[in-house]
């Protein structure tokens, strides 16, 4: 996470070595309420080692490592506080899902390259979650494959060059941090012996038979010795730093026989501990919390461990303005805690709902791909969100992290689900368009035009229908598919192209006929007239279709009918039925069935509709029953009634003449 690390109010106790002790809650104890306990072992049986100065804390500084403890060879208690621990597990939020087996390899391998090996845990352990996780939905996909090829289950094993080199760098990885916690465990074990040597060389000080400015450098070269030894084993902390600040006690005690060194060593300890008196007092005013309260933790550290004890008529004195600096900071950072946590509440229900909605946009999104693509925009916008939104209280951040992590993990399960049932459909698709490419490559060399066209329009609409299919064949199948039907569709132009002279001969025919026609001069006789203008009709049927972007020529013939037809003065009825026999030749040349079909239906319709009109004229004539017939209401009503009947008897007419024709 990009929060910046608290550290915890209870990471490092603070305490002085000649008559103080502070709490787990920081309230600052007397000497006399603290006891160091002893591991009496390393200790004369002949002392009873009960420190007259404060005993530490369980919890050592968190400024080295000496409160590492050594759990195995693989586990070793890091020298960092718990909240160090907390913070290092936050820095590893991330989320890792949203990776592919590759991207979390290739992030594997960046983490063991720049990163120190025991800083690596949460991350490498969300890492390995989240491609097992990944793997074991490939193997169970090639599992149902392998068994619904008739497989056998004991024959079954599945692996992948990713797998393998997952497996090899998490093996680098744990042989890395084996061997650095066996390391440190042999370094930790050393540095203890040490430590004992130092505190027996400590001992045998108070019986030498020398100087006693030899005895006092040589306790300074031990204190030298001391501070540079590094760090212990966790469990053995105390029992250590109790026993050599026991020893140190003594050394000064058999000082007293020469005042004049142990003044001085008093003197230059006061000397220090104003100094770190007056920086604690500094620090106080400090506006960034944070870094007053990190550094106390260090003059806390120096206090307890750098500098020796002080003249005892100031050791009170001192100590009092020091934790009162301490309290000060304590105070500050007590209050900076409380409004942080405010707003890390309001953090929380932030990153709640931000859970919430990532849940909603799974249970609501569209089983298709735009619809899983914009999930998918949405979701990771969501998951910007939530990385932004900084930290939570420290008791919810796992219980909040998991939400988070169980909320997109169903996400990317649902939306993976949909691909691959995506991918058994485009298999399913696959295996239709092949069908029809087998179908179109059976007809490419059909004769029958007119049955094969029908058929190869049909299946290059089905091919639309179908779907998507697996993109490695989609070209393939696709150039298959256009060559069959373009070799069919390049022979049925050709034959079209053929067919087209005769149909451009017709039009220059019907063109002649025109002109003719244009001239075309009425003898006065009417059975004459009608007998040439039939015979024209006739003419003009025989010469057959003209190519279709020609058809017009159709309308100028029948405007040149309809002219001579008002010539003739013909009667209603055969002019209509004339120039209906003309237009069925035009259909019936065109061969435009379904055209003819529609004739049929609207002749049909109007024949109904003409005598709804007369019943409903003849029911009228009821309300004028006692009314003459020479009332104009009542002969308009007759008028009407002897039209509809006349035009009922042209559809008539013309309905048998079209059904003559569609049966034929």
């Amino acid at each position: 996470m990009s929060d910046e690390k608290m550290p915890k109010d209870t990471s490092t106790p603070l305490s002085n070595q000649e008559n103080e002790k502070v709490t787990p809650d920081n309230e600052i104890t007397s000497e006399k309420e603290a006891v160091a306990p002893v591991e009496t072992e390393k200790v004369d049986t002949d002392e009873k080692v009960v420190s007259d100065t404060v005993a530490e804390e369980t919890t050592p500084s968190t400024a080295d490592l000496d409160e590492i403890e050594i759990e195995d060879e693989e586990e070793v208690a890091s020298s960092e506080d718990e909240e160090e621990d907390e913070a290092k597990e936050e820095e590893a939020q991330k989320d890792y899902s949203t990776l592919s087996k590759k991207e979390l390899i290739a992030e594997f391998e960046t983490l063991l390259n720049t990163k120190k090996i025991q800083d690596l845990k949460h991350d490498v352990e969300e890492i390995r979650a989240e491609f097992n996780n990944q793997f074991n939905e490939e193997l169970e996909h090639k599992k149902e494959d392998f068994l619904a090829e008739g497989g056998n289950i004991i024959d079954f094993h599945y692996t992948t060059p990713l797998k393998k080199k997952f497996n090899s760098l998490y093996f680098d990885y744990k042989e890395k941090r084996n061997n650095y916690y066996k390391s440190l465990k042999k370094d930790l074990q050393a540095n203890l012996d040490k430590r004992w040597e130092l505190i027996e060389e400590l001992k045998s000080l108070l019986g030498a038979e020398e100087n006693i400015n030899t005895t006092y450098k040589h306790f300074k070269e031990i204190q030298e010795k001391w501070h540079v030894a590094g760090p212990i084993p966790r469990d053995k902390y105390n029992t250590v730093w109790n026993t050599y600040h026991h020893h140190v006690e003594n050394f000064y005690d058999y000082l007293h026989l020469n005042r004049e060194f142990r003044d001085l060593d008093f003197k230059h300890n006061l000397d220090a501990k104003l100094k770190l008196i007056t920086r604690a007092e500094e620090l106080a005013q400090e506006a960034n919390v944070n870094k007053a309260f990190r550094e106390l933790q260090m003059l806390h550290k120096m206090w307890k461990e750098d500098i020796g004890p002080v003249a005892k008529e100031y050791r009170d004195e001192v100590w009092d303005k020091f934790s009162e600096a301490t309290k000060v900071i304590h105070d500050k950072r007590q209050a900076y805690l409380a409004e942080a946590e405010k707003e890390f509440e309001s953090n929380l229900e932030k990153k709640k709902q931000l859970i919430e909605e990532i849940k909603k946009t799974t249970e609501e999104t569209k089983p298709s791909h735009q619809g899983w693509q914009n999930s998918i925009k949405k979701v990771q916008e969501l998951r910007d969100t939530f990385f932004n939104t900084g930290r939570v209280p420290r008791a919810n951040n796992k219980e909040v992290w998991k939400s988070f992590k169980d909320a997109t993990s169903s996400f990317n399960y649902q939306k993976n689900s949909f691909y691959k049932n995506q991918k058994k459909e485009q298999f399913a698709n696959l295996e239709k368009k092949r069908e029809l490419i087998k179908i179109a490559e059976d007809n490419k060399d059909s004769e029958d035009f007119e049955a094969t066209t029908q058929l190869m329009k049909k299946i290059q609409n089905d091919w639309k229908t179908i779907g998507h299919v697996p993109r490695k064949y989609s070209d393939k199948i696709w150039k298959q598919f256009k060559k069959a039907c373009n070799h069919y569709f390049d022979r049925l132009h050709a034959q079209k192209n053929e067919a087209n002279k005769e149909e451009v001969a017709h039009y220059e025919a019907k063109e002649a006929m025109l002109s003719k026609l244009a001239t075309f001069e009425l003898s006065g006789d009417h059975k004459t007239d009608i007998k040439a203008i039939k015979e024209k009709i006739t003419a003009w049927k025989e010469i057959g279709r003209v190519p279709y972007n020609k058809r017009n020529i159709e309308q100028k013939f029948n405007k040149i009918l309809d002219a001579l037809f008002k010539k003739l003065d013909l009667g209603k009825k055969e002019a209509e039925l004339i120039k209906f026999d003309n237009k069925l030749n035009t259909l019936v040349n065109r061969d435009d069935e379904r055209k003819l079909k529609n004739e049929h239906f609207f002749i049909s319709k109007k024949i109904e509709e003409t005598k709804d009109e007369i019943r409903q004229l003849e029911n009228n004539l009821g309300f004028f029953r006692h009314v003459d017939d020479d009332n104009p209401m009542v002969a308009e009503v007759h008028k009407n009634i002897e039209r509809h009947k006349e035009q009922l008897e042209v559809w008539k007419a013309k309905l048998s003449k079209i059904k003559e024709v569609r049966e034929d």
